[in-house]
């Protein structure tokens, strides 16, 4: 079905800029970017999908078996999204909240053109009826040179849950865990600007930037965008091995080293942020058991420090190893969604989330990522992003948290705000 071509790139950095330039002129768009991050389990530095032949656009409403059915039968390379309230076709939950982006729960697409980067290489695998257009692709990739931006209006940025909501629904979910309903649970909130435009490349060039997380993403599918800045992944399979790798545990930088190593140290041995962590590690290892071989699932690190440029991150390693027979599907089915953005037990710490939370979710704590032709995958998890609709003229960045019982509402607050900061400077600047 496709055919395979190898480039050489001169000048990495500038063939990146100039691939997703290129890629602006086509509705169906999915950019993942390492940013060179240095990681254990990246198969390549970069890589760009466009142009879908194929795709499934759809709700929660069977959602899984739609997916699996669609996957089953391309077995082909598939980018796409699934949104966090796909949580509504795994349990008997609802989504009721306010949802100003409206996007499609589910939506991925067989690309007719695919780029993947690694170190000053290029694999292009196009399909065959566009083969002949390859040279002539490149050709255009590297004579780009500048970039028009749009006019950037003012963006007045709204909280959707204020403060003092904020503190209150706060204290309503630390009732609950001292009730006994939850240990944890993962609450947001949104912040959104209304009739507003933007320039979705800038704006993700600019997030991209600041943060240069392992886990970008630039993705367009018709008029709906997402700028992400994500340092998470979710779930990757290689072969029959699963990794999953949950962040729990946050704190800022600083421009100062000895003051920066302090707070990395500090984080490291912080009781409340470990505590998050490591409740986080036992849920995941228990939805990997779903589809795991019996004995396989391993706690490969446990709350590591990593340092991006804006904060350091608590994150660990949790793999287990599947059956040959085990379809990719249901180990994303059973661990959906992700750990780190629900709470444990987990039903309850939804139905409690949607209870408290005054926006849907949508995409923001979905994962973006793909499938390949053999049935491996690699997803992230979507925080740290800006979502558009360009027909709603609607752009919304969402922020959360670990609430557990030690959990102070002011220092929750703040790291709120911490979070929020990349997505606020590049909107408002």
């Amino acid at each position: 079905m496709r055919t395979h071509h190898s480039h050489h790139i001169k000048h990495p950095k500038d063939f990146k800029k100039q691939l997703l330039v290129w890629a602006q002129q086509f509705d169906d768009v999915v950019w993942l970017d390492s940013n060179d991050y240095p990681q254990s389990f990246s198969n390549f530095d970069a890589v760009l999908a466009v142009d879908a032949i194929t795709l499934i656009k759809t709700d929660y409403v069977d959602a899984f078996e739609k997916l699996k059915e669609y996957q089953s039968a391309t077995q082909d390379w598939l980018f796409g999204y699934l949104t966090y309230d796909l949580k509504n076709a795994v349990e008997s939950l609802e989504s009721n909240n306010h949802d100003g982006l409206q996007f499609p729960e589910l939506y991925f697409f067989q690309p007719k053109k695919l780029f993947l980067i690694k170190d000053d290489k290029v694999e292009l695998h196009y399909l065959k009826l566009v083969d002949d257009e390859v040279e002539q692709d490149l050709c255009e990739i590297e004579a780009i040179e500048d970039y028009k931006l749009i006019e950037k209006e003012s963006i007045k940025i709204k909280l959707r849950t204020h403060k003092d909501a904020y503190f209150e629904k706060v204290n309503h979910m630390l009732a609950h865990i001292h009730r006994g309903d939850i240990y944890e649970a993962n609450f947001c909130q949104e912040f959104y600007a209304e009739d507003t435009t933007i320039d979705p490349l800038e704006t993700y060039e600019k997030l991209n930037a600041i943060s240069k997380p392992p886990f970008a993403t630039f993705l367009k599918l018709e008029d709906n965008y997402l700028l992400s800045a994500s340092p998470e992944r979710y779930l990757k399979k290689t072969g029959t091995t699963i990794i999953s790798q949950p962040i729990k545990g946050t704190a800022k930088r600083s421009e100062n080293k000895i003051e920066d190593d302090q707070l990395k140290a500090h984080l490291a041995s912080d009781e409340k942020e470990r505590s998050e962590n490591i409740m986080i590690v036992d849920l995941v290892r228990n939805d990997l058991s779903q589809t795991a071989l019996k004995g396989s699932v391993e706690v490969k690190e446990l709350c590591r420090v990593y340092s991006f440029p804006q904060v350091h991150q608590m994150i660990s390693t949790v793999t287990s190893e599947v059956d040959i027979t085990t379809h990719p599907i249901d180990v994303i089915k059973t661990t959906f969604p992700m750990g780190s953005m629900t709470g444990a037990p987990k039903i309850s710490a939804m139905k409690i989330i949607e209870e408290l939370e005054d926006a849907k979710r949508g995409l923001y704590s979905g994962a973006v990522g793909y499938f390949s032709p053999e049935g491996d995958f690699d997803f992230n998890v979507v925080i740290r992003s800006i979502l558009y609709s360009e027909s709603k003229k609607y752009v919304s960045y969402s922020v959360g948290g670990a609430i557990t019982a030690k959990s102070d509402p002011f220092k929750e607050y703040e790291e709120c705000l911490i979070k929020a900061k990349a997505m606020r400077t590049v909107l408002e600047n």
